[in-house]
């Protein structure tokens, strides 16, 4: 399988890769003109790239026609995950990127057992190891990291950016199968006519503590629908990947 490597810098046929990534596919790689990767240019488009020459720190290439990544969920998902101690959220990233999620937000709640420290120092890390994995696992798009949001008022204040906002409760809540149907359902009659885009569907999971029973409150009244993962209780690196896992296969993109 062709290495691949993202670039924004694709026109006319031809393309640029410059960096780390350059370095790698230069030097450790030892690639030679002709030799072929695929070039993604963070919008979901692929190319397949053929190496013709080399710079002080870059790789050009020509390029074919570019063609849609078959990799990228029919609906844009946001991860908000309330932030747990040690490397966890590492963890959370990394298999969030390889399932589908395009965004992650973590946050403080109530009941987080971490605390802020050197959050721009460590969301430079998180969002390289964001990179990674889109391109371990053939991603279309660079999903980003989000710095943490400060308290739980915040997280729902974001709502309003979504089509429909899962709340994954630990009391459970509604059938997660009805709602994704008729918030699909909704969203076509909603779209009819109008520009074509996909449903932004965010999923708000927990840190060790859980949710406050205030802060349940507080999301159902900001227009969130509260949905269970069943009856078994979930590690806070556990229920994330189970959540996107979950409304993926009702969505259909994990057939």
């Amino acid at each position: 399988m062709p290495h691949r490597y993202f670039t924004t810098e694709i026109a006319g046929g031809r393309a640029v890769l410059r960096g780390a990534d350059a370095h790698h596919l230069a030097r450790v790689m030892r690639a030679r003109p002709g030799d072929t990767v695929i070039l993604c240019d963070g919008n979901a488009v692929e190319y397949t790239a053929t190496v013709t020459g080399f710079g002080q720190e870059s790789v050009e290439f020509t390029v074919q026609e570019g063609y849609p990544s078959v990799a990228e969920p029919g609906v844009e998902l946001t991860l908000l995950a309330g932030y747990p101690k040690q490397d966890k959220l590492e963890q959370i990233i990394q298999h969030g990127v390889e399932l589908g999620a395009a965004h992650v937000v973590p946050f403080f709640s109530r009941y987080c057992v971490a605390a802020p420290k050197k959050e721009e120092q460590k969301n430079l890390r998180y969002n390289r190891i964001a990179l990674e994995a889109a391109k371990q696992c053939g991603r279309g798009v660079v999903p980003d990291v989000a710095l943490p949001l400060p308290n739980f008022g915040a997280v729902c204040r974001s709502f309003g950016q979504y089509d429909l906002v899962l709340f994954f409760y630990e009391g459970g809540g509604a059938p997660l199968a009805g709602v994704l149907r008729q918030a699909q359902a909704d969203f076509a009659t909603a779209q009819s006519g109008a520009p074509a885009r996909r449903l932004r569907i965010a999923l708000v999971t927990g840190a060790e503590g859980g949710f406050a029973p205030e802060e349940a409150a507080m999301a159902v009244q900001a227009g969130a629908k509260q949905v269970g993962l069943g009856p078994r209780i979930l590690r806070c690196e556990t229920a994330p990947l189970a959540a996107l896992a979950a409304v993926l296969c009702l969505t259909g993109d994990l057939e």
